[in-house]
């Protein structure tokens, strides 16, 4: 316990004696770290929208007229035990007509049916995970019970449909959106830690001499280190604070504006997503000036 206070209290004196550097510092970590947690937010944002294309995602089984209601309920009982299966709904002929009679703007197409019906009713599956739509889809067309009730019993496959071009293109361009992110916010990472190294060591070489002395009276390498990882606690601590409260602001004032002018795109997010993304900033600020410190000191550490 006392190393720790004589080391915060050395930090401290350290902070004041080179408050220009300590400054720089700060300004580096608190920049880094905005420019993170905008990334951060944007990424949870992108995520949403990814999430709610995604969830559109379904699957229709198209039935024969004549098909039996016990085979329709048997099938629908083996999808509701499916994993990756949310629900599952059955819709009638009438059904159909009804809900593409409301999908169309004009009745004319409905008038020249005169009074036939000739869409087929179908099962109809909402997905809790749509990343499984493909093998969902399959193990549908290849059940034994759905082959006899489908509205084409020679091409089972053909009677399932959940859209399957626009299905993996959908899923390619999410993933490749979602690995862009990652790898966005990895770089941003690794620049705040060159930055912040870089200022750590012209904080220390402004105090070679006195590191120099230290290591000639016998002090150990653990004992130097102290202060400064203290100094840069200290740094991270601060560089951290301004960057959530920067961050918290623009979540205040900024977002609604543009959420009120995008309002088809789920800007908004929970406290809770917005909470994990003020503790990641504070620990990757911890993270970053320890490693920051630690690779500056190390030249001055040989023996």
């Amino acid at each position: 316990m006392s190393s720790l206070i004589y080391f915060f209290k050395e930090s401290l004196t350290g902070f004041t004696r080179n408050l220009s550097t300590a400054l720089g510092s700060i300004v580096t970590i608190f920049l880094s770290l905005l420019i993170i947690g905008i990334f951060l937010v944007g990424g949870a944002i992108i995520n949403n929208t990814v999430s709610s294309v995604e969830d559109k995602v379904s699957i229709t089984a198209y039935i024969d007229d004549a098909a039996e209601q016990s085979k329709i309920d048997s099938v629908m009982s083996k999808l509701s035990g499916t994993q990756g299966v949310a629900s599952v709904s059955f819709t009638t002929k009438d059904q159909a007509l009804e809900n593409f009679q409301n999908s169309m703007s004009s009745t004319d197409i409905v008038d020249q049916l005169d009074g036939t019906n000739p869409l087929p009713a179908s099962i109809d599956v909402e997905l809790s995970d749509p990343q499984l739509v493909e093998s969902i889809a399959s193990e549908l067309a290849s059940d034994s019970t759905f082959k006899e009730i489908c509205d084409n019993p020679q091409d089972p496959t053909d009677s399932v449909k959940y859209g399957e071009d626009s299905v993996d293109k959908l899923f390619a361009l999410t993933n490749y959106i979602r690995y862009v992110g990652v790898a966005l916010i990895a770089l941003l990472i690794f620049i705040a830690l060159v930055f912040i190294n870089n200022t750590i060591r012209l904080a220390i070489l402004a105090r070679r001499k006195e590191i120099s002395i230290m290591r000639l009276v016998g002090a150990s390498n653990g004992f130097i280190r102290g202060p400064f990882l203290m100094e840069g606690a200290v740094h991270a601590v601060i560089g951290s604070a301004l960057a959530i409260v920067a961050i918290e602001l623009l979540r205040r004032f900024a977002l609604p504006t543009v959420s009120s002018a995008l309002m088809w795109l789920p800007i908004e997010l929970s406290s809770t997503v917005y909470l994990g993304i003020y503790v990641l900033m504070f620990v990757f600020g911890l993270i970053i000036a320890a490693v920051g410190s630690l690779l500056a000191m190390r030249r001055y550490l040989k023996v």
